[in-house]
């Protein structure tokens, strides 16, 4: 269990904090005792349904919208219900509670725990799918859970606990097993929450992701996106540049694998940009495409009038002058140089991708290297290629924990019913993005396992046995 740091009498916010964090406590204390599988599985699928229930999915989707100003209503309506959906596949079959692995040739009998408290960090481009995914797996597993929205998903975030709330109030669970930090969020809240919980899940603001791993509480955070694509000259372009554009365009781009670089391989170049004109993309000439940075690229940061915000008010607040607007979709940039000078080289988080010339396949491989190395290294990287060994190749040299071949990027990463992905909000990218986990995000991150360890028949090894093999290549 978390422990507060030692201090003086704690402030108002504080002690605000410590009673949602003991109300919890309790609630899971309730939750736990003489529980059983059925009754993590059900309380899962309550907090599921809150959402998942057509009418409330569509008035969730569109306050999220309004509130946060990103991504678009029909597009968070399926984002809401797949993604919960292929969560509770994943997780259906799966046992949580009491003796979950015997193993007697070992002599070891697993049992899983809860952990307790979990505390959720979620972000405001996904403030209703993000934490119904955090809740459910904390739920399957036993647990409390306590959610800090971002503050444009405060609102929303009060909504969607009032149906989970409704839902547990069909069985008699306790409210407290789902909380949330009340408004107006603040970073004393969150800090304090962080130290409180017995474990944090982070994801979002990289700045959340390293307070959460020095607040002393064991922290699960996953890393930053910035997708970059190649498409080599075996690719089927058609096909390639339809799934760039479904992927691309969905949500208006908030998610984190949404293809920020395109790098093709020259042979391919043109045909390539023109497949993905007739599939809505347009590429701008120099000079539109100097105005467009102008407008996304702003004081360090990206202009919130242009991320995740419909194709037509991207092109309005640029002033951009676009051939066949009325059919845009998403608009490509240039790419000639990589590195912080070059803001188009990172994430993005809009209907903006940036398109990278490479002289040959090794070159493109070298140019999205540099895209990894400079952002986004550790969380994915996507191929179009009819080659399986090009896509092995980039498993083991690049520093990625994610090649995705051929396929929807933003579909594929975060799980999919066409791919063995577990469904996830939240991508850890490994030590290459400074994570603690370099996988999807999922249920087995929200228990403990405890182990019955009995003594076996004696299986010590000789020397000779373990050593041989390198005596003979070198000697003793």
């Amino acid at each position: 269990m978390a422990q507060a740091r030692e201090t003086d009498a704690p402030s108002e916010e504080e002690a605000l904090v410590d009673t949602l964090v003991a109300r919890a406590r309790a609630a899971q204390a309730e939750f736990e005792s003489g529980a059983d599988q059925a009754r993590y599985d059900n309380a899962a699928m309550a907090a599921a349904w809150a959402l998942m229930e057509p009418g409330r999915n569509r008035e969730l989707a569109q306050m999220a919208v309004e509130t946060t100003g990103l991504g678009n209503v029909a597009d968070k309506i399926l984002k809401n219900h797949r993604k919960t959906l292929g969560l509770l596949r994943d997780i259906k079959p799966v046992p949580t509670h009491g003796v979950v692995r015997e193993e007697p040739d070992r002599g070891l009998t697993v049992i899983a725990r809860p952990i307790g408290v979990i505390a959720a960090i979620v972000p405001s481009t996904n403030p209703v799918a993000t934490p119904v995914n955090n809740a459910v797996n904390a739920l399957k597993c036993g647990n409390a859970i306590i959610l800090a929205p971002s503050p444009k998903g405060v609102r929303v975030c009060e909504k969607l606990i009032g149906y989970i709330h409704a839902e547990f109030d069909k069985m008699g669970l306790p409210h407290d097993l789902v909380q949330m930090l009340p408004a107006p969020a603040s970073k004393v809240k969150t800090q304090r929450l962080m130290e409180t919980s017995d474990l944090l899940v982070v994801t979002g603001s990289q700045d959340n992701v390293r307070r959460a791993y020095s607040s002393g509480t064991p922290a699960v955070g996953v890393g930053a996106g910035n997708v970059s694509v190649i498409v080599d000259e075996t690719a089927e372009l058609k096909a390639a540049a339809a799934k760039i554009t479904a992927s691309k365009t969905f949500d208006n781009a908030t998610s984190c694998s949404s293809e920020n670089a395109l790098v093709i391989v020259d042979e391919v170049h043109d045909a390539m940009v023109q497949a993905l004109h007739d599939a809505g993309g347009r590429l701008l000439d120099d000079v539109q495409a100097k105005k467009l940075k102008l407008a996304l690229f702003q004081n360090g940061g990206l202009n919130r009038k242009i991320i995740a915000r419909d194709i037509g008010e991207v092109i309005s607040e640029a002033g951009l002058s676009v051939e066949d607007a009325d059919n845009a979709r998403f608009l490509m940039i240039p790419g000639k140089e990589i590195g912080p000078d070059h803001p188009e080289s990172g994430e993005k988080l809009s209907l903006v991708t940036t398109i990278y010339r490479a002289r040959d396949y090794d070159d493109a491989v070298s140019v999205a290297t540099r895209l990894l190395h400079h952002q986004g290294a550790g969380h994915s990287i996507g191929i179009h290629t009819l080659r399986d060994d090009r896509a092995i190749g980039l498993g083991k040299s690049l520093p990625t924990c994610r090649v995705i071949v051929n396929q929807p990027h933003c579909f594929a990463t975060g799980g999919s019913f066409e791919n063995g992905m577990p469904f996830s909000l939240s991508m850890g990218c490994g030590s290459w993005g400074g994570n603690s986990i370099d996988e999807n995000l999922n249920y087995s991150h929200f228990m403990n396992l405890t182990k019955i360890v009995r003594p076996i028949p004696v299986s010590e090894p000789t020397v000779e046995d373990v050593l041989g093999a390198y005596w003979e290549l070198v000697g003793k």
